[in-house]
Parts: structure tokens; sequence; C-alpha cells
């Protein structure tokens, strides 16, 4: 490998993880939000000005797509603003690294689903150990059975993210992200307005819309797209499945947030189940940049 390609790679690699970060980083201002707005505001302001920025830099009526699939698109555009919405609704009430392990369950689940090694077994094992550690809806250290449940369901919005986005890349290319943020937001925007009210066309709280905007879309958007054309599928999969631990650092250093020793295993069972799944995927199991 000659120095320039190992340069590119590491340039890929460091892009990819500043975009890991700058989700969980997105995902910890937003939850600052929440007393003022909600988990629904701050939805609403996330979808809502990431599609208004990715309009005016993508600017996707140039390049119209030549056989466009709209069930595709709205399919993806739909699954995208209840993902982002359920995720956000379980952060009022469960840690941050703990909702983002459930909520890799869904992605999980679809890659496991289409593949027939033996060695998935493994996985699947590890997967069940670590939702048995952190699931424990009763006792000290029970967890709000509605928000894991906000996380699962963020989880099935997710794979069928994946789903979608998969048809939708292929008709629309790179403007099916900027669309189907702009169809998500048509799912967040009424439900924040109707749970916010005036409060969430405050000038007062803009410059943190737009910070959760940037960094929870539009920066991380850009850089998973560097990253996707200069790291192989596999090792880009890979990488993302460390999306989880960093989830859980970004809780405890942002927010405040204490897991416990069984919490953090059950959290490492995952990111192995993951990367071990990205490892022996012939296909990787996502191909449009993950949007938790």
């Amino acid at each position: 490998m000659t120095t320039r390609t190992s340069s590119a790679l590491l340039v890929a690699i460091a892009a990819l993880v500043v975009a890991m970060v700058s989700y969980q980083c997105g995902a910890s201002l937003a939850k600052h939000l929440f007393p003022v707005v909600g988990a629904e505001g701050a939805t609403a302001f996330r979808l809502g000005i990431s599609a208004v920025l990715l309009v005016l830099l993508r600017r996707p009526w140039r390049s119209p797509a030549t056989k466009p699939d709209r069930r595709a698109l709205w399919g993806y555009g739909l699954s995208l603003g209840a993902m982002n919405l359920c995720f956000y609704l379980s952060l009022r009430t469960i840690p941050l690294g703990i909702a983002v392990a459930l909520e890799f369950t869904g992605p999980l689940a679809f890659a496991l689903m289409h593949s027939r090694r033996v060695l998935d077994v493994v996985w699947i094992v590890l997967i069940v150990a670590g939702l048995t550690l952190l699931l424990p809806l009763r006792g000290a250290g029970a967890l709000d059975p509605v928000g894991v449940a906000f996380a699962l369901a963020a989880g099935v919005g997710w794979a069928l993210y994946i789903v979608f986005g998969q048809k939708a890349g292929a008709a629309y290319g790179a403007n099916a992200v900027t669309l189907g943020t702009a169809i998500g937001a048509l799912v967040a925007i009424p439900v924040g307005v109707a749970h916010a009210g005036a409060a969430l066309f405050s000038l007062d709280l803009l410059p943190w819309a737009i910070g959760v905007a940037v960094l929870s879309s539009a920066l991380p958007y850009s850089l998973e797209m560097l990253s996707l054309t200069r790291l192989p599928t596999r090792t880009f999969s890979t990488l993302l499945s460390l999306e989880p631990a960093i989830a859980a650092l970004a809780g405890v250093a942002l927010l405040h947030e204490h897991l416990d020793m069984l919490q953090w295993l059950a959290i490492g069972a995952i990111v192995v189940a993951a990367a071990g799944t990205a490892l022996g995927a012939r296909r990787p199991p996502v191909s449009e940049p993950f949007a938790n």
C-alpha cells in the first residue's frame, strides 16, 4: 500500500469517527432542548433545519432522477422521520448509549435475517445477552419501559430506513438523502408544533436548533459520504459498529449519565455482534449513511 493510499484511508477513517462523534454530540445537544420544546420539538428542529440546509447545498432540482421511485423515496423519508422521532422520545427517560444500543438491534436483525452462516448464531447470542443485560425492567437498575419501547421502535424504523434507502439511493443517487430528509421533516414538524407551540419559533433557540441540525445531520452526512467513497464497504460497516460505545461515552461526558458495569458489558456485546456481522457479511447491510 502506497503512502498516498494509506493517507487517504486514514483521512476516511478519521472522517467517519468524527461523523459518529458529531451524531452523538448532536443528540446530547438536542436533549438539552427537551425541557423547552420536548423531544418532539427537538426532532422538528433537527429535520426541518437539516432539510433546508441540504436543499440549499445540494439543489436536487438540478439533477432529477431518470427513473424515479416515489414509493421507495416516501418510504425512506417517512421511516427516517419516524425513526428520529422515536429515538428522541426514548432519550427523555433512558441514557443515550443504551438508546443507541437498543436502536442498533433493528439493523442488526435485518442483516442477520439475510445470512445463513453458522457463525451468525454467535452474534445472535451476543445480541440476546446484551438485551438481557440492558433490560432489567424491575429493581434498582430498571429502565423506563416506555423509553425502551421507543428505542426499539426506532430500531424498526432504522431497518425500514435501510430497506427503502437502498432503493431510493439507486433511483435518486445523492439526492435521496436531501429529499428523504425533507419528507421526514413533514413527519416531525407538525408533531413538534403540536407539542411545543410558539416556543418552537423562539429566536433565542435558533442557535441551539442550528447546532442540532448541523451536528446531527448536515456535518455527519457529508463526512460519511466522504468515507463511503474512500473506504471498503465492509470496513465502513465495521467501524460504524462502534457507534453505541461512542454514544455511551458521549452520554457520560456531555450529559453526566451513569452506566453500571452490566450496562457497559451489554453495550460491548452489541458492538461486538455488530462488528462480527459487518465483517462476515457478503454485502454490507447499509448502502446509505445512517441517520440515527
